[in-house]
């Protein structure tokens, strides 16, 4: 089965640190980086959507970041 996640957070290394950890654990870039504006707080937040082929099928309880 493919799983799919969005990674989101605040523009900064953690964010990067996140995406850099899923690829080194077999997840896939999915698409283009997305960025947007909080005019509230100010920051600019970004998301980066990445899938994995794993074996099983498919179930809702399944807990992505345990992949």
């Amino acid at each position: 089965m493919k799983l799919y996640r969005m990674i989101t957070g605040p523009d900064d290394s953690a964010f990067c640190h996140r995406v850099s950890k899923a690829l080194s654990d077999g997840w896939e870039l999915h698409g283009s980086a997305s960025l947007s504006h909080d005019a509230t707080t100010g920051r600019t937040l970004c998301g980066q959507p990445v899938t994995k082929l794993v074996p099983g099928d498919y179930d809702e309880d399944i807990k992505l970041g345990d992949y």
